[in-house]
């Protein structure tokens, strides 16, 4: 059946149309928690600590604070309509149901330009430290990309279990290593000399002791966009709605696991 909305013709499919073309159902709850912060978590190994520029210390710890409300708020709606249409567009989907085909769309071309850019970020980050490792020169970051982007594509390739199974282990050791690294760095904290180091014109106090907010209110505005580096892309969850053993039961306990997880762990870093 055709239909016109708002300047648009589609095509109302039948059940059987999305029976041939469903996917396979493998992910339960800690499948699901790995995928939501597995995608969150390079943003705690890289990204965040470039906020200690524009805010100081303070600056980000109260930017942190804001946009997890902000996200705790996003996956708690999210928890609540993905069970109730479990759809593979996630965000699109929701907004096609609310506001018709042009909301959709919208809502679908900023999703997408957000999981176009967020792997080019991350894939920069992964090349800058195995260029730090191994002594590579920056003339071969291309290399590194290609075949970054390469090992991602072959895993989605080779079937959702294996993919999912390769998430949850890389989302353990990730948080192996930033639980290790809190444990060594805790002890030898020097508070006041290290995160109180920043001038109020952005030199360093070599004896530490300054402001929480060195750069004041605007500090903390401008310290926004990288403390989104701590939550962001767990909103991606609901894209594996379809490939939930239960989505009604497994995606809220998966998804509000995710972000209870991201908050401790945010906290340690800050």
């Amino acid at each position: 059946m055709t239909e016109d909305a708002s300047g648009v013709s589609y095509k109302r499919a039948d059940h059987g149309y999305f029976e041939k073309r469903g996917l396979q159902r493998y992910a339960g709850i800690w499948s699901l928690w790995a995928l939501g912060v597995g995608a969150v978590i390079s943003g705690h190994f890289s990204g965040w600590n470039f906020g200690f520029a524009t805010g100081g210390w303070g600056g980000l710890l109260v930017a942190g604070m804001i946009i997890f409300v902000m996200y705790l708020g996003l996956v708690f709606c999210i928890a609540e309509m993905s069970p109730a249409l479990p759809h593979t567009g996630a965000a699109y989907s929701f907004a096609r149901t609310a506001m018709g085909p042009w909301g959709g769309f919208l809502t679908g071309l900023c999703e997408n330009v957000e999981y176009v850019v967020t792997p080019a970020v991350i894939v920069t980050f992964i090349t800058a430290y195995v260029n730090g490792i191994f002594g590579l020169d920056a003339a071969y970051s291309p290399l590194i990309w290609i075949a970054t982007y390469a090992i991602f594509l072959v895993l989605n390739i080779f079937g959702v279990a294996l993919s999912f199974r390769v998430t949850l282990i890389v989302t353990l050791m990730s948080l192996a290593v930033l639980v290790l690294f809190w444990v060594s760095a805790i002890p030898h904290m020097d508070f006041g000399r290290w995160a109180l180091n920043i001038a109020p014109d952005g030199s360093e106090l070599p004896a530490g002791n300054g402001s929480w907010f060195p750069f004041g209110i605007s500090g903390v505005l401008a310290t926004l966009p990288f403390a989104v580096w701590l939550f962001l892309a767990i909103e991606q969850l609901p894209l594996a709605a379809e490939e939930s053993v239960d989505p009604k039961r497994d995606m809220p306990k998966g998804i509000i696991l995710g972000i209870l997880t991201l908050m401790v762990s945010a906290f340690m870093i800050v």
